[in-house]
């Protein structure tokens, strides 16, 4: 039992600094300031066209058709 302490140790030692290193790595993202009347940043989304699931942007339709965006929060779940 004790031969099995050292690496058990080492290992989750190590684990304990890779977790701390990449977790300091990532910042959050800058909130976007959007305003009415921007231009609206591109995404994709994915959608569903009755027979299999698609992505889709929003370049996509830039300077094809005019698109109106609404957000719901909750949306479709009675919250």
């Amino acid at each position: 039992m004790r031969a099995m302490r050292k690496p058990l140790i080492g290992a989750l030692t190590l684990m304990l600094i890779c977790a701390t290193v990449f977790a300091q790595e990532k910042k959050p993202p800058e909130p976007l300031t959007i305003k009415v009347g921007d231009m609206a940043p591109d995404f994709t989304l994915l959608q569903f066209n009755g027979e299999k699931i698609e992505p889709v942007s929003l370049h996509d339709f830039r300077g094809k058709k005019q698109v109106a965006l609404a957000f719901f929060v909750f949306a479709f779940t009675g919250g």
